[in-house]
This record gives C-alpha cells, structure tokens and sequence, in this order.
C-alpha cells in the first residue's frame, strides 16, 4: 500500500477483509472476489473467538500472492514474517505507540505494517509519526450515522494533510464507499461475509468497484 503524497491523490482502490477459514468455501469466495476487479490488497483475520493458524492460512497467503495481490495478516506480526505475507494489519488499540512498535519491530522495515486508528485524530498521528503504511479508519460494532459521518470527515482531513495512505475499514455499503473515495480514501475495505456463496462474494466486490469508479468520474 503505498501513496504520492498529499494534494497527489491516486484513485481509490479496494481492499478485501477476509475470515480465514479452512476448507474449499474459503478459497472459492476469495478467488471469485479477486477476480471481479482490481483488488490491492487482502487482510486475512481470525473469525469470532478464533485464532489465526498457520496451516490454514498458508494457502490463502499463496492463492492471493500469486494472483498479484499483497496479503495482510490480522494481528500476528510473528505469523505474517512466518508465512512471508506482504505485512501486518494491527487493530486498534488502546496504546497505539506500543503495539505498533512491537509489531515493526517483528516484521521489520521491509514489510507492510499499517494500523487501525478509530476515529481519533491523535492516533492517526501517532501512526504517521511512528512511521506506518497507511492509518485505517475502522468503526466500533452498532455506528450509527452521526459515527460514519464522522468518519468520512476524518478521511477527508487525512487526505487533505497527511502523506500516508489511508484505509477505510467496515464500510457498510457501495453508497458510503462512494462518498469516502469522493472525499480522497485511498483503499476502501470490502468485508466478505463469512458464510456468503461465491456469486455473492463477487457481486459485492462489483459494487463496490464500481461505486469508487464512479467517485472518481464525477469528482
């Protein structure tokens, strides 16, 4: 994940939130979703009170390396230097200086390592400072709209100031996709639900292809 800079702003481009899970409906969803448009890159996370296992994302790491795009691990530095992913996806956290820090410092400075910063301007700048990929901005489970309107003003201040990338995470619809690319969100994160058929998976990586498309034509 990289950017030109602030004022120079790429177009907005995709970014798949994937629950690893072992077995065929896992890979299927992944490669119908890489292949219905241009994806840059995929975050592998654990589901609900499970943990990420080698055995079962080494092959998912492999199938998305292979189609061109960069891996992100969840939360383990340790298994993404294992398993020679791309980098690190950290979410947020409480001490945003400390955990960054232990996490480069696992992966090194040869490897993606990027954070979820919330909605608090303090912690996006603390990343930028302590020298992150890019600074995600996620939401809390229940946001209502006062907290995604928030947010979009968050991405929009990012993009306007700051020099790293940013992602935008839990995205609910093609319709907020939309106006976070028409605000400058450089990665706009698809999450593929956990259960949904391999059609599904490719109709909502579509949509929400085509609603950042459309952004940049109009903008």
């Amino acid at each position: 994940m990289a950017n030109s800079g602030a004022g120079d702003r790429q177009a907005t481009r995709l970014c798949l939130v994937v629950t690893a899970d072992a077995g065929v409906a896992t890979a299927e969803r992944l490669s119908a979703a890489l292949g219905a448009a241009d994806v840059a890159s995929v975050i592998l996370r654990a589901g609900a009170g499970r943990m990420l296992e080698a055995g079962t994302v080494r092959p998912l790491v492999a199938a998305i390396q292979r189609a061109g795009v960069a891996v992100l691990i969840a939360d383990d530095a340790r298994l993404a230097r294992t398993l020679k992913a791309d980098g690190v996806h950290l979410s947020a956290s409480a001490d945003v200086e400390a955990v960054f820090a232990e996490a480069r410092e696992v992966v090194g400075s040869g490897v993606i390592a990027g954070m979820d910063a919330g909605l608090s301007k303090h912690a996006a700048m603390s990343l930028g400072e302590a020298g992150a990929d890019y600074v995600a901005f996620g939401l809390f489970d229940g946001a209502d709209v006062a907290a995604r309107d928030e947010r979009i003003d968050r991405v929009g201040w990012w993009a306007e100031i700051f020099q790293p990338p940013c992602v935008v995470l839990d995205v609910a619809s093609p319709e907020e996709a939309a106006a976070l690319a028409d605000v400058g969100a450089d990665f706009v994160a698809v999450t593929l639900p956990e259960a949904c058929s391999v059609a599904d998976a490719r109709d909502l990586v579509v949509a929400f292809a085509a609603a950042v498309t459309l952004a940049e034509s109009v903008g």
